[in-house]
């Protein structure tokens, strides 16, 4: 059964500033902030930093902004990398909760609403949910993965169990927290960080709100590609030494064969 909402006046609703890097997204960003503007849930902000797009990105966005005064934008003097633009985009935020939506994904119309008030009703800091894959022209992969009922700290710091485009965290529980300077795995360190800080498991919304575009020649659609980064996201984010980010590894790996595939569905 969908998640009950139950509707607040805007001026009652808590401020989400929603964190979208773009680069060269003429393609996808019109789906990513029309799937915004359609939110039942009306108090956000849309923070948008494109990272020197060479096409009609910036273009796009400015005309929706002029439209919306919650949209937000601001273009990189030079492409300076999604981590870089995430964190300028947090810098800038001013809202209660921060969610991240990136240009190639959008949200069903009833993703923020149903999330925030499920995080008000079980005081949580660290929220996600389920969410389905898309092809690059949007249409389904009968691809589902769902959101773990309970996440603490031990699991996620074994694997990401978090798909970015579906995270919310409660700034006055965990601040604002910046992706870290390593190539890859940014947002694994995010929100394992959000859910130390806020000292307790985040949950999952077993509902699928949001939509991720799996893109060809993505590294992050080979798996494989990622297992030098994993490592690194423990030697060198974490500060782990070579034996036990081995060890970690290892953990990393149990989980990613054995766990993980249990909260994969495909039809």
């Amino acid at each position: 059964m969908p998640y009950e909402v139950k509707k607040k006046p805007i001026n009652t609703q808590p401020l989400v500033s929603i964190i979208t890097p773009s680069y060269n997204a003429e393609a996808f960003i019109t789906q990513n902030i029309e799937s915004v503007l359609a939110q039942s849930y009306e108090n956000w902000e849309h923070i948008i930093v494109d990272d020197a797009s060479s096409d009609k990105t910036a273009v796009l966005i400015q005309s929706y902004a002029g439209k919306d005064d919650r949209i937000r934008w601001v273009v990189n003097p030079e492409n300076r990398g999604a981590a870089y633009s995430r964190n300028l985009a947090t810098e800038m935020a001013k809202g209660d909760y921060i969610a991240f939506l990136d240009s190639d994904d959008w949200w069903h119309p009833q993703k923020l609403e149903s999330q925030i008030q499920f995080m008000n009703e079980h005081n949580l800091a660290v929220s996600f949910t389920s969410y389905l894959h898309m092809d690059e022209s949007g249409a389904p992969l009968n691809k589902r993965i769902k959101a773990l009922p309970l996440l603490p700290y031990k699991k996620q710091h074994a694997n990401n169990y978090i798909g970015n485009l579906t995270g919310i965290y409660k700034c006055a529980e965990v601040g604002k927290i910046m992706a870290p300077p390593i190539r890859k795995r940014q947002d694994w360190a995010v929100w394992l960080e959000a859910i130390k800080k806020g000292g307790r498991p985040a949950m999952g919304l077993q509902e699928d709100l949001a939509y991720y575009r799996v893109r060809k020649g993505s590294i992050s659609s080979n798996k494989w590609k990622l297992v030098k980064h994993n490592y690194q996201f423990y030697r060198k984010y974490l500060q782990y030494s070579s034996i036990k980010s081995a060890l970690c590894m290892l953990r990393f790996f149990s989980e990613y064969f054995l766990q993980r595939p249990k909260q994969i569905e495909t039809w």
